[in-house]
């Protein structure tokens, strides 16, 4: 059978599943288009919205009338919608998507910095700031769950790190030291998960929220009887430097942000690419998605199931105290009790937002952080929206995604299904 009848017989079964779905994505974007410039159009003030390079409002990369720019902007997600409504552009359907969101984003900014200035350098660093533990906590359910171990203890992952790295930190006066009792922490934690749900077949997600209590308290009480006491003995780790390349930290924009920073944004980044390029270019990575696909048939073929799925999750709480140590590292210099603050919990709707793929990962991440940040400087500028609405935005997203109208969202096939070798 050639290529093509193989295409119009896939074609021809589900049509109207294929037309539905993209119809809704293009009612959906001519929606928030007209919400864009109507709504938005209304509101702004006919003052210049400056989004600028430097700290204040000199050096503007981008001046912009903000009423006619919400408008415009609103016009150009509404086209965006109208093509994905017609039919048309099939083969750019994601990208469509993509561009209908980013103008639409950027509508809502020319309403919010009119007469204002938004600092894009600053913006943009301190998103990827923000987003550094949910990139690292949710490649660490991504190591997890294609190999078919649900991982709802990234959070308790996240407090074993943060609460090792400030401890250990502090005794040794050494970040080093902090950074690797931050990985040795997120591990004990998923050598618990692997232990109960691998060899015991413990429900995993029961076994997920056990773990992030026991982590509460275990950390909680030596925080009240250890560090609250003798903070200056026990909690004042030392700061992860921030490595400066010369040259490349000149760069306009890019390079601040990624060539002025610290070691723990350049290990989140490479991992994205180190992860995505063993599971899709290695045996390693082959044997994982077919433990976390059909764990019976990698069985037939001689792949231990078991011992493929300790590895994946004892490497994801490697990541994921990794993630740890930066609350406590890079975020605050110093531990506190219950510091994450359901941090896991957003890595892991990310995970799901990024439909269990690395760079999907990468990018709900980066959304989830780019949401905070806008919400800290809409506050900080006086914005009438409330930035409690602001932070709801992402999980709004990511409900939306996870009931389809971005498309089908699947886990893998054996995600959570205990492996009993026959």
């Amino acid at each position: 059978m050639s290529t093509a009848t193989v295409e119009e017989l896939a074609e021809a079964t589900a049509p109207d599943r294929f037309w539905n779905r993209q119809r809704r994505l293009g009612a959906a974007l001519v929606i928030i288009g007209l919400i864009a410039a109507v709504i938005f159009g209304s509101l702004a003030e006919s003052a210049t919205a400056r989004f600028t390079l430097s700290e204040d409002a000199e050096g503007a990369a981008l001046s912009i009338n903000g009423q006619f720019g919400a408008i415009l902007f609103g016009i150009v997600t509404i086209a965006a919608g109208a093509a994905l409504l017609a039919g048309v552009a099939k083969r750019w359907q994601t990208l469509l998507l993509c561009l209908g969101i980013v103008f639409f984003v950027l509508s809502f900014l020319c309403w919010q910095v009119a007469g204002k200035f938004l600092p894009l350098v600053d913006t943009v660093s301190g998103s990827l700031e923000l987003a550094l533990p949910l990139i690292l906590g949710a490649l660490a359910g991504v190591l997890c769950e294609r190999s078919g171990v649900v991982n709802v203890a990234i959070e308790g992952q996240f407090l074993m790190g943060a609460f090792g790295a400030a401890l250990v930190g502090t005794l040794a006066t050494s970040v080093w030291a902090g950074l690797v009792s931050a990985v040795i922490g997120g591990v004990i934690i998923a050598s618990l998960l692997a232990v109960l749900a691998i060899r015991f077949l413990v429900d995993q997600v029961v076994v997920g929220v056990v773990l992030n209590l026991f982590a509460l308290g275990v950390t909680g009480f030596l925080y009240e009887r250890l560090m609250q006491p003798e903070a200056l003995k026990y909690n004042q780790p030392p700061r992860l430097p921030e490595w400066h390349v010369p040259g490349l930290a000149d760069i306009p924009v890019i390079g601040p942000v990624l060539f002025d920073t610290n070691l723990l944004v350049w290990l989140a980044l490479v991992l994205v690419f180190v992860v995505h390029f063993g599971l899709t270019r290695t045996r390693w990575g082959l044997r994982t998605r077919a433990v976390g696909e059909h764990p019976t048939a990698a069985d037939t073929v001689g792949i231990r199931v078991r011992g493929l799925r300790y590895l994946n999750v004892l490497l994801g709480g490697v990541v994921a105290g990794a993630g740890g140590a930066y609350f406590t590292l890079v975020s605050t210099g110093s531990f506190n009790k219950n510091m994450t603050a359901g941090a896991g919990f957003i890595a892991l709707a990310a995970l799901i937002f990024g439909r269990w793929t690395p760079f999907g990962a990468l990018g709900a991440a980066l959304f989830f952080g780019f949401a905070q940040k806008l919400a800290n400087y809409l506050s900080a500028v006086g914005s009438p929206v409330p930035n409690q609405f602001l932070n709801m935005l992402p999980y709004i997203a990511t409900i939306i995604a996870v009931a389809g109208l971005v498309g089908r969202v699947r886990a893998p096939a054996a995600d959570g299904v205990p492996y009993v070798k026959s």
